[in-house]
């Protein structure tokens, strides 16, 4: 004390701060398309989602075009497969390759983009054996037949489909890589489960068939199947009367599937989350009237849809 002041008291020690446990890291998706500058495909229709349903989104494009072909114009170039190596490579000089939990490839334009894409999915699993990959076979559709190179579909079954966990053909690519007729419930069971057996040995083999139109459903409707080891599910939806038919909702349906069954680990709940969501995606676009599919406008619909339609077992 001095002069008639009090000492001041002794600076009161911080509180200890209790540990502050670090947030879970998302997990990773190598997803390997075609991109555009204009609208949504490929890509430009997969990684969105992805990233809203919680992920990061490591993309290789396989094009680079102004818009998707079904304008009838574009401007743009076709990468070559050796890009799609060198890529990889400088991901895996990162150290990053074992972090990677599943790879999604789409739109193969070539023979050697095959083979680097399933060269890809080989150096992700040996960094990381549990990583997952999804093989969407895009070769044709209903109504325009075989639209890629007429090589590429026997080169996709031969090279890519072996290596798959999850594929995800339409009605049409199911008939090409089976040689079944798909008209019924029954038939698209036994196509996809014939599909099944040609899928990664030791993986999930999940089949997922989409825009399938067969005798027997209701008038107005179209279905989604999948068919896993532990049964199969369908899910129906309305068909909305979107005249032509949009771009990149394949693409679409794959990334949100992929994406919930990671998320989720149940076939059927993926099923009916990721069809809820194409659902809303392509009411929003019928509404708005647009040629390219409302990616941006619908992405809430992504995480949580408003309108659920539940996965029904059939087998």
């Amino acid at each position: 004390m001095l002069g008639g002041m009090k000492d001041a008291p002794p600076a009161a020690q911080p509180a200890l701060s209790p540990a502050v446990t670090s947030p879970a890291l998302p997990q990773n998706i190598l997803s390997i398309q075609s991109w555009v500058a204009y609208g949504h495909v490929g890509n430009a229709a997969a990684v969105f989602p992805l990233q809203r349903l919680g992920f990061e989104v490591w993309a290789i494009h396989t094009v680079q075009f102004s818009n998707h072909t079904g304008y009838g114009a574009w401007t743009g170039a076709v990468f070559p497969p050796e890009q799609v190596a060198d890529l990889i490579d400088g991901i895996e000089a990162r150290g990053a390759l074992g972090d990677c939990n599943a790879v999604l490839s789409g739109y193969m334009g070539s023979e050697g983009t095959v083979a680097a894409v399933v060269d890809a999915v080989r150096r992700v699993r040996v960094a990381n054996p549990g990583a997952l990959y999804a093989c969407d076979p895009v070769m044709g559709d209903v109504g325009r037949g075989v639209f890629v190179r007429p090589e590429l579909p026997d080169l996709i079954a031969a090279q890519a489909i072996p290596e798959a966990d999850v594929v995800t053909p339409n009605q049409f690519e199911l008939e090409l890589l089976t040689g079944h007729t798909v008209d019924t419930l029954e038939h698209a069971l036994e196509a996809a489960r014939a599909l099944r057996e040609r899928l990664r040995a030791g993986g999930p083999r999940i089949v997922v068939v989409t825009s399938l139109v067969r005798s027997g459903a209701p008038e107005g409707s179209i279905e989604t199947l999948v068919v896993t080891d532990g049964g199969a599910w369908l899910c129906r939806t309305p068909l909305l009367p979107l005249d032509p038919p949009r771009n990149g909702t394949g693409d679409a349906i794959a990334a949100l599937f992929l994406g919930h069954y990671l998320r989720g680990g149940d076939a059927a709940q993926a099923l009916s989350l990721s069809m809820s969501a194409l659902y809303a995606l392509l009411q929003r676009t019928h509404v708005a009237g647009t040629r390219e599919i409302q990616l941006v406008a619908a992405q809430d619909e992504f995480l949580k849809p408003a309108r659920l339609f539940e996965a029904q077992q059939v087998g």
